[in-house]
């Protein structure tokens, strides 16, 4: 017998997010009753509260968006500050969308793959066919120009793809995924960053210790020394959760 997943929703400084327990609970949540949900998925980290909060339309795109959920360690811990009782856990971007092209693989679900360099999109095709038998409806790498957006949402339209992920970063991946849903809302959208890179082993992500212990954003900034300005950006967020602005 199917089952219908709930989830519930927290509000974190104005946005209303999902609170998944696990993977499992957010894929089975999104493939609801045996129907896959349409709409939009949208990663919530503490940089995107910020950028939400200075940016009225980033703001409207991420509150426009459907489906939010706590990838950033620091949102699950301001979700459990916030609701003692809130059994919720970070849902990492990149591994949800790794277990999503799984699930796809297995239910036979259409997927359509936007963004990245054209050699990365072919490879992270190649990988899908390979490791998940994934059905790929067609792609297209993230070097188009704005004329040929309105083609881009006709072909997926005629896809009939039931999926489709963008990896343009934020927020040209959000407003893609807005106009695109515009003409064609019967897909699940998700906005994936630089998650092909690190499929493909372009990009090397933390070590598992190093997520499981929410230090996966130290490890980058160990990385990539560049990153200290947007780090410290994020003092302003700790301020939030420390003083319970939430």
């Amino acid at each position: 017998m199917d089952v219908i997943t709930t989830a519930p929703q927290y509000q974190i400084r104005g946005l209303s997010l999902y609170g998944f327990r696990d993977m499992a609970h957010c894929l089975d949540f999104l493939y609801n009753d045996g129907q896959l949900r349409t709409g939009t998925l949208v990663a919530i980290n503490a940089e995107k509260v910020l950028t939400a909060e200075s940016n009225a339309d980033m703001y409207q795109l991420i509150d426009a968006a459907e489906y939010k959920y706590a990838d950033g360690i620091s949102i699950v811990r301001s979700v459990r500050k916030k609701y003692p009782q809130a059994q919720v856990a970070r849902v990492a971007g990149a591994s949800l969308w790794e277990a999503l092209m799984e699930r796809a693989g297995r239910e036979g679900t259409p997927v359509f793959l936007i963004g990245g360099k054209a050699e990365i999109l072919a490879q992270t095709e190649e990988k899908l066919r390979r490791q998940w038998n994934v059905q790929i409806a067609g792609s297209q790498d993230g070097y188009f120009s704005p004329a040929e957006r309105e083609a881009l949402f006709a072909r997926i339209r005629a896809s009939g793809a039931k999926i489709v992920t963008v990896a343009m970063g934020s927020p040209k991946q959000e407003v893609l995924m807005r106009d695109c849903k515009a003409v064609y809302p019967d897909a699940l959208y998700m906005g994936v960053g630089g998650t092909y890179d690190v499929f493909t082993g372009h990009i090397k992500r933390a070590p598992l210790i190093w997520q499981n212990l929410g230090l996966e954003w130290l490890y980058r900034l160990i990385l990539q020394p560049s990153r200290l300005r947007r780090q410290l950006r994020l003092l302003k967020y700790l301020n939030y959760h420390l003083r319970g602005q939430l």
